[in-house]
C-alpha cells in the first residue's frame, strides 16, 4: 500500500503541464539550485516515514540542467516491518523544462527495481522495455511537477478538471485532477494559504471515493507542496512539509 501511495503522490505532482507551450524557453521564478524540501509521513499519531524533494543544477553533456530527485524512506517500526528506500530522479533541461532522462530506483523489503528512460521528441527509450512511440512533450512525473511550478498556477478556476498523460512504468498513464480553490491551513512550518487539489482516484481496495486524495500547494511564487492527505479505507495518512532550505522566494505566512 505504501508503494501505491508514494506513486500516487508523484503522479499527482505531474499533472499541471497539460496545456502548456513547451517548445520554448520558459521563465523560472519558483525554484533554484540547492532547494531542499523534507516531509514527514504519519498515519494517525504513528510516524512511518520521511520523503524529500531536491534540486541541483549541474552540467550534462555541455548543457545546463536541473537534476531533481524524490526520495521516500520508512523509519521506526514501519522500517522494521517493511523497509522502503525509493528514489525517483529526473534530468531536466534548465531552459525548456523538458526531461532528458529519468531514473526509478525502487528498494522495498526484498523487492528491487531499476529503470532508466530517455526522452526524445516523439519517443522514449526504456532500458527495461525498449523504445516507445509517444505524443510530443511527454514528461516523467518529476519533470512535469517542476515544470508546473514554473508556469501553470495562474489561470485555474475552481472546479476545473485537468487531464494529462505522463510516461510511467513503461506506459502512458492518464490522470485527472480537480482544482478546489484557495484554502488556508495550519502546518508544521506555519499557517499558510494554499491551492487545494483533488486527484481523481479509483475507488476500491485503498480508497472509498474518487476524492479521497488531497494536496495543498503554497499560493505564492514557490508553489511548494505543503501537505498531502490520503483518506484511506483503514484511516487517514498525511505527508507534511517539516523542513525547507534554498527556496527562491521567502514563504509568506499568515
Amino acid at each position: 500500500m505504501g508503494k501505491k501511495i508514494f506513486i500516487s503522490l508523484l503522479l499527482f505532482l505531474s499533472v499541471f503541464f497539460l496545456n502548456a507551450q513547451l517548445n520554448n524557453e520558459i521563465p523560472n521564478s519558483s525554484f533554484k539550485d540547492g532547494e531542499s524540501l523534507k516531509y514527514q509521513v504519519h498515519f494517525g499519531w504513528i510516524v512511518g516515514g520521511t520523503a524529500s524533494l531536491n534540486v541541483k543544477e549541474i552540467d550534462f553533456k555541455g548543457k545546463k540542467i536541473f537534476y531533481t530527485n524524490a526520495k521516500a524512506k520508512s523509519i521506526g517500526l514501519t522500517d522494521k516491518i517493511y523497509k522502503v528506500r525509493d528514489t525517483y530522479s529526473s534530468f531536466i533541461d534548465a531552459k525548456t523544462g523538458k526531461p532528458i532522462k529519468s531514473i526509478r530506483d525502487i528498494r522495498e523489503s526484498n523487492y528491487r527495481y531499476y529503470n532508466e528512460v530517455y526522452f526524445f521528441q516523439d519517443k522514449v527509450k526504456s532500458t527495461k522495455s525498449g523504445e516507445h512511440k509517444v505524443p510530443e512533450n511527454m514528461f516523467d512525473v518529476l519533470s512535469a511537477f517542476y515544470y508546473a511550478r514554473r508556469a501553470l498556477f495562474d489561470n485555474l478556476k475552481e472546479g476545473d478538471v485537468i487531464t494529462l498523460n505522463t510516461f510511467f512504468e513503461d506506459d502512458i498513464f492518464p490522470l485527472e485532477i480537480r482544482y478546489k480553490g484557495v484554502e488556508e491551513i495550519y502546518s508544521p512550518v506555519g499557517k499558510i494559504k494554499c491551492l487545494k487539489f483533488n486527484p481523481i482516484v479509483e475507488p476500491g481496495r485503498i480508497f472509498d471515493s474518487e476524492d479521497d486524495m488531497k494536496i495543498w500547494i503554497s499560493n505564492d511564487k514557490n508553489h511548494v507542496p505543503i501537505r498531502v492527505q490520503f483518506d484511506l479505507i483503514v484511516g487517514s495518512l498525511k505527508c507534511d512539509l517539516i523542513e525547507y532550505n534554498g527556496l527562491k522566494n521567502d514563504f509568506k505566512f499568515d
